[in-house]
C-alpha cells in the first residue's frame, strides 16, 4: 500500500500468496495502512488530556460494537494505525446484546474522567434499531447526568468530518481527516481486564 497498490488489489497479491481465506483477508483489510495514512492519522491524534472541555462527536456504532467485542472476549485487532478494530459491523440492523450497557458505562466512566465539555453520539439512521440504541444511551445519560445528546443522521462519517470537531472514532476515513481520540484503545488498555489483542504493529517490528 506503500508503494501505491490500491487496497483491493494489495488484498489480492497478499491473500493468493499466502491462500488467506476471506475472514483472514478482512482481518488484513482492517489492520494495515499505508505509512502515508498512519503518518495523517498519527498526527491529527490527540492526547487524553486534549479532551478537557472540549465538545466531542462519537461516531456510535463505531464504538459500541468495539467495545461490545472486547468485553465479550473476541479478536480485537490493534492496528497499524493504532486503533483497535474487530471483525463485528453493521450491516443494515444493529442488535444490542448483554455488553451494551457495560460498554455505554464504561464509555460513561471515562468520559468522566476525561472532562469532555458536551458529547454528541452520532448514529446511522438507516440502521434498523438506531433509535432503540438512542434512547438507551439517552437512559445511560440520564441515569448518571451526564450531558450527552444523541443524533440520528443518513451519514454520519461525513456528518463528522463536516463539524470539524474531536471525533471518537477508529474510521480510517474519518481520523485521516479531522482530529481524533483512540477511546475506544484507551477503554480496551485500561478499562478490561481480559481482551483478546491480536498486535500487529508488534508482528510488524518484531520482523
Amino acid at each position: 500500500m506503500t508503494k501505491g497498490y490500491a487496497i483491493n488489489s494489495a488484498l489480492n497479491l497478499v491473500g493468493n500468496h499466502y491462500r488467506l481465506n476471506k475472514r483472514q483477508q478482512d482481518a488484513l483489510r482492517r489492520a494495515t495502512a499505508s505509512e502515508h495514512e498512519v503518518e495523517r492519522i498519527n498526527a491529527n491524534h490527540i492526547s487524553k488530556s486534549g479532551l478537557k472541555g472540549k465538545n466531542i462527536l462519537i461516531d456510535g456504532f463505531n464504538l459500541i460494537i468495539s467495545l461490545e467485542s472486547a468485553l465479550s472476549g473476541a479478536y480485537i485487532f490493534k492496528c497499524a494505525d493504532g486503533t483497535y478494530r474487530d471483525l463485528s459491523g453493521v450491516h443494515g440492523t444493529y442488535k444490542r446484546v448483554k455488553q451494551t450497557n457495560r460498554a455505554l458505562k464504561l464509555i460513561g466512566e471515562t468520559l468522566q474522567e476525561l472532562e469532555p465539555n458536551e458529547v454528541i453520539w452520532v448514529l446511522d439512521k438507516p440502521v434498523s434499531n438506531s433509535g432503540r440504541l438512542k434512547l438507551l444511551i439517552l437512559e445511560i445519560a440520564s441515569e448518571f447526568n451526564y450531558n450527552w445528546e444523541v443524533i440520528l443522521d443518513n451519514n454520519p462519517d461525513t456528518y463528522l468530518v463536516n463539524k470539524k470537531e474531536i471525533a471518537i472514532s477508529s474510521d480510517g476515513w474519518i481520523i485521516e481527516q479531522i482530529n481524533w481520540f483512540n477511546l475506544a484503545g484507551f477503554i480496551i488498555e485500561n478499562k478490561i481486564d481480559k481482551t483478546e489483542i491480536f498486535d500487529f504493529n508488534k508482528i510488524a517490528n518484531d520482523k
